[in-house]
């Protein structure tokens, strides 16, 4: 027998009676009736209590199945029993505001730009919508961005009034529906103020005031689509709370007052950018030095205690422009050694095999070799076997 839904009248009811009416193997319980909420269209379940005589059992899911709807509960209810419900509010409202924020902005997404939207995602600390936009487009520009945000935010401070109900066939056939309903039978409409109408079974506050403050967080595509993410009511208070204090840790870091702070970071940024790499110009042209007077032949074999990883890799791609050119080098880093070995397009080693050999971890291509060892001597060992080579 199919559940009498009790949050289809009244989405603010949060205690109820009710009788159990059928339970599953696995110990889900269907009752005569329930206002719990059940995950469907990306809106998730209601938490909360079935309480018989002196034991309340938790509601930690629930589903619904051809208009049953079964609630998994810790311990498992008796067929019969006669339970008092009650639902956690706080999730139930947070929902309701993110579910409601939802059709606010699938709703103004699609008369400002065409967008349908194609799914809902209501996570627990943000929420997102997928949307097909015409022409293929993935995202919105920042000024769209705010655009849609602006006009959402209006309509919540109008404090519209949302309505819920179950039209008759002819009444649904001439309702201005944003989309198709995706079911034929027992259809119901949501509506708010006179900018939204679509199909919905979901739980809603009941005026637009109530879904708090609106935040689009990002505009980004997935999946060929564009995902729209946001937070609404408290979780967007939060999120702007948490951003502020953010923003005044930054610009008291920087000297800088909210306004100034990106353009002042910017600047440093810039400033920093232009000092590494003067520093790595400087540093580059020390080793190039160090590693020419370590010369014998066409082989220079060098460890460079001021250098790091990068000037070794600089300094070999300088060296090896000469075709008959073998490099051995190494710096310091962390506990360790790095490695590297090169050669010029005409000489004749190959640097992977001798990184191999001389007992480094590490790998590469006959041309150029990366690795490390725990000292120096397999920097000594590469450049014994390299003479032993070359000498033959």
């Amino acid at each position: 027998m199919a559940t009498e839904r009790l949050y289809y009248d009244d989405a603010y009811l949060t205690e109820f009676d009710a009788r159990v009416v059928s339970i599953r193997a696995d110990g889900w319980a269907a009752l005569d009736r329930s206002a719990f909420y059940p995950t469907s269209g990306g809106q998730p379940y209601d938490t909360g209590t079935l309480t018989c005589g002196e034991t309340a059992a938790r509601v930690v899911d629930v589903q619904v199945e051809d208009h049953v709807v079964w609630h998994k509960t810790e311990p498992v209810l008796k067929l019969g029993d006669n339970v008092h419900g009650k639902i956690d509010w706080d999730r139930r409202l947070d929902h309701m505001q993110q579910h409601a924020a939802d059709h606010m902005l699938a709703g103004a997404a699609w008369q400002m730009f065409g967008g349908v939207t194609i799914g809902l995602h209501v996570g627990h600390e943000v929420s997102s919508i997928d949307m097909d936009l015409p022409e293929g487009r993935t995202h919105l520009t920042r000024e769209e961005a705010d655009a849609l945000e602006d006009l959402v935010n209006r309509r919540v401070q109008r404090d519209d009034p949302i309505r819920c109900w179950f039209p008759e066939a002819d009444e649904l056939a001439a309702l201005p529906l944003r989309k198709k309903p995706t079911v034929t039978e027992h259809v119901r409409v949501v509506a708010m103020g006179d900018y939204e109408m679509v199909a919905c079974g979901g739980t809603h506050p009941s005026t637009t005031g109530q879904i708090g403050p609106i935040k689009i967080l990002s505009c980004a595509p997935a999946r060929g689509k564009m995902r729209l993410t946001f937070a609404a009511g408290m979780r967007a208070v939060q999120y702007l709370r948490q951003a502020a204090r953010c923003a005044d840790e930054v610009a008291a870091l920087l000297s800088a007052d909210h306004w100034t702070a990106a353009d002042t970071l910017r600047k440093e940024r810039e400033i920093a950018g232009a000092q590494r790499k003067e520093m790595s110009k400087k540093l580059t042209q020390a080793a190039l030095q160090a590693v020419r007077a370590s010369q014998k032949g066409n082989v220079y074999a060098v460890h460079l205690e001021f250098a790091d990883p990068e000037t070794l890799l600089l300094a070999a791609r300088e060296i090896t422009g000469d075709p008959q050119a073998i490099v051995l080098l190494s710096c310091p880093r962390k506990d360790q050694r790095m490695l590297v070995f090169a050669r010029g397009s005409e000489a004749d080693a190959d640097m992977a095999a001798l990184l191999r050999q001389s007992g480094a971890r590490g790998g590469g291509k006959p041309d150029m070799a990366q690795g490390s060892a725990p000292d120096g001597s397999a920097m000594e060992e590469a450049l014994r076997l390299l003479e032993d080579e070359l000498s033959t």
